[in-house]
């Protein structure tokens, strides 16, 4: 994945509800994405290289489960929004994993491991009647 692609915002921890559609950053994909969100407060920390990397190697397994990546790296509107949405400090490090219901399923302090995400993604009950009609 390239970092055009990467880039978009999202931020990461807790399971508050959702707020409007109009006011989520990630409301675009909404009940057709998985999101993987990666908040950062500067482009240099080597966490966000390191979840890069993971989405890169396990790239087709990402497109299986509908799993995209979004980054919010440093200040600026769309970064701040997803902060907020997630309850993400100014400097904190944080990746989320964001159902297609719109809702944090997964949140750590570190980057999440493709076997902890695919495992966690496969249990999820969509994610089961999706493997069911393919």
């Amino acid at each position: 994945m390239t970092r055009p692609l990467l880039l978009a915002a999202i931020a990461a921890m807790s399971g508050f509800a959702a707020p409007a559609l109009a006011d989520d950053p990630l409301a675009v994909h909404r009940w057709r994405s998985r999101v993987l969100v990666v908040v950062a407060p500067e482009g240099g920390d080597p966490r966000i290289e390191a979840q890069r990397r993971e989405a890169r190697t396990r790239r087709a397994e990402y497109a299986e489960r509908d799993l995209v990546l979004v980054e919010a790296i440093g200040t600026g509107a769309e970064a701040d929004r997803i902060r907020d949405r997630f309850g993400i400090g100014p400097r904190d490090f944080r990746v989320v994993l964001v159902g297609k219901d719109g809702e944090a399923k997964l949140a750590e302090a570190a980057p999440i491991p493709a076997a902890r995400l695919f495992s966690t993604i496969d249990a999820m009950p969509m994610r089961r009647n999706e493997k069911g009609r393919r």
